[in-house]
């Protein structure tokens, strides 16, 4: 039975998208298969900037440091940075590579990719130089725009021949890395590209690399519609919310203020936050590395109305020893996606921020961050809970866990599968990867996720595990077929076996049994600092064990993880870590 939330949220979405609606929502046949669509969606991510920047041009957007930058400045710089662009041979469909950290140039560099038609390629920052030259290479990258980090990392490469324009570096160490500067760049550049190209709804806009149950990240490929669509979606809920809380009396600030702590690399900070808040005109708060205590400075000084972050945020907020020194009265929501959250926190979050209110969303980088999300009343009644189908574009379904692509059968509400979603926000597939793409992909639309879980009789998803041997910590997803591939290049490792741990901080961190190669010697610090030269640090061990017997072994002849795991993760909780 819905509970009077559930009941107050859908009349007021139905009112939103039915026809008349200010979010109308139709249906239209894409790629073969019947979508819920908005009926009058920009039809690309340059239309929907547009519109809404022109909307909210006056507002304050951007606040980095001593650094303002309201809607308009933005936009103008972004579509300048489109010219700079062009005056250098990108065209429609081209590739170019965004790494950096959190930097207002992040948004501009990114939205003047979006705008002249050319595919954005957000790279993760914590990558290392290797791991960065994969990604371009792989999605056929023609130029890239770096921050002096990624550019040093870049620089070191033998034979990197893509040409780089670094942003927030010296014209002297540029001209060590023998890169060009954006700066320069657009100092001769024209205010707007010369011509701007048609986009269709069904070009590719993104390319965002997620790391699976493989070794090699894989090239998630969104289309314009796509992004359009999953940040509508989210505008739809936040409608909602507003309307709710407009309904109970409550107070509605005059701007919505986010803190910005969560990678725009990520699809949560590039959709669920940037996007959606250009479309709200929120300002955002920029964090270039998260810290808890100078997220409360930064709350409590901008007067920030929402939080989101990975669960590990709002534990660091909730233990911070200097919480109480700030006044955090202005916050209104604090959610948390990418990673779940545990359900004990959730009531101690509540406790702790009185007259705040939690909130948890479920999605991922192939559904452009929309899923399933819980709020309020209702995320403290069901916990362990990621919330009901995001209305009005998302459907989930629950299906054969061991079945193929193409045959597996829904299973009945109760019943534990494999999660599956359906939207027109999902991606298209995934770059030069068809067996990857079939694999995930079912007809009819669904997305396999990889996660187990099941709906209850109120439609809400518990997720349950995970199909793929994948580990997320803080919000990072870890290959442990990429990790063990690591292990196994120390001529000292006869077997390798990894997993995930649980960590009350991280959700989970990266744990590893070792059975050495006979008469070898090997020790954990040495063998952590071999495999860190080519791992970023987040996926580096941080639990190793040594197994003088070889690993038990399926019937299969493969190595019996899931037992492997329940004997350390017992162990692991037996005893004290850091």
């Amino acid at each position: 039975m819905a509970s009077p939330l559930d009941a107050k949220i859908d009349a007021i979405v139905a009112a939103i998208v039915a026809p008349g609606g200010p979010l109308a929502v139709s249906h239209a046949t894409i790629r073969g298969v019947d979508y819920p669509v908005f009926a009058a969606a920009p039809a690309n991510v340059r239309d929907f900037l547009a519109f809404f920047f022109a909307a909210n041009a006056g507002r304050e957007f951007l606040v980095y440091r001593d650094e303002r930058y309201t809607f308009a400045a933005v936009h103008a710089a972004a579509i300048r940075v489109a010219a700079v662009l062009q005056g250098r041979g990108i065209a429609k469909g081209d590739r170019v590579a965004v790494a950096m950290r959190n930097y207002p140039e992040w948004v501009t560099t990114y939205f003047g990719v979006l705008i002249l038609g050319a595919v954005a390629v957000p790279m993760n920052a914590w990558w290392k130089g290797e791991e960065l030259a994969y990604g371009i290479a792989h999605s056929g990258t023609r130029l890239v725009i770096a921050d002096e980090e990624r550019a040093r990392r870049l620089a070191a490469l033998p034979q990197f021949a893509v040409p780089v324009l670094t942003v927030r570096t010296s014209v002297e160490v540029a001209a060590g890395l023998g890169f060009e500067r954006l700066d320069d760049a657009l100092a001769t550049a024209p205010d707007a590209p010369w011509y701007l190209p048609p986009i269709d709804a069904e070009d590719d806009a993104t390319i965002m690399y997620t790391s699976g149950s493989t070794g090699e990240p894989k090239g998630a490929v969104s289309t314009q519609r796509g992004i359009v669509s999953g940040a509508m979606n989210y505008l739809v809920t936040g409608l909602a919310l507003l309307q709710l809380s407009a309904g109970e009396g409550a107070a509605v600030p005059e701007q919505q203020i986010a803190l910005l702590d969560v990678p725009l690399f990520h699809i949560t900070g590039s959709i669920a936050v940037l996007l959606v808040s250009v479309a709200i005109g929120r300002k955002l708060i920029i964090m270039h590395k998260w810290d808890a205590g100078d997220a409360l400075r930064l709350i409590a000084a901008e007067r920030a109305t929402y939080f989101v972050g990975v669960p590990t945020m709002s534990l660091e907020l909730m233990n911070h020893p200097d919480r109480h020194k700030y006044d955090l009265s202005s916050l209104v929501d604090i959610a948390s996606g990418g990673a779940p959250r545990p359900p004990e926190h959730v009531a101690r979050l509540a406790a702790t921020f009185p007259g705040m209110r939690p909130a948890q969303g479920y999605g991922l980088t192939e559904t452009n961050a929309v899923g399933a999300g819980i709020y309020r009343d209702n995320y403290l009644a069901k916990p362990a809970s990621t919330g009901r189908a995001s209305a009005p574009l998302v459907e989930i379904g629950i299906f054969d866990a061991d079945g193929q692509a193409g045959a597996m059968t829904e299973q009945p509400r109760g019943s534990v599968g494999e999660v599956c979603i359906k939207s027109i926000a999902n991606v298209r597939g995934y770059w030069r990867n068809p067996a990857a793409t079939a694999a995930a992909f079912m007809p009819g639309g669904w997305f396999r996720t990889g996660d187990l879980g099941y709906l209850d009789a109120d439609g809400y998803l518990f997720i349950v595990d995970r199909k793929k041997d994948i580990i997320i910590r803080g919000g990072e997803n870890i290959s442990c077929q990429e990790v063990e591939a690591a292990l196994y290049a120390h001529p000292a490792v006869a077997e390798a076996s990894v997993f995930g741990l649980p960590d009350e901080r991280l959700g989970e961190v990266v744990g590893a049994v070792i059975h050495p190669k006979p008469g070898a010697a090997l020790e954990a610090e040495a063998l952590t600092q071999f495999v860190a030269r080519e791992l970023a640090s987040y996926k580096v061990p941080a639990q190793l064990w040594f197994s003088p017997d070889p690993l038990p072994k399926l019937g299969s002849a493969k190595i019996d993880k899931v037992a492997l795991r329940g004997v350390y993760r017992a162990l692991y909780a037996a005893t004290e870590h850091v």
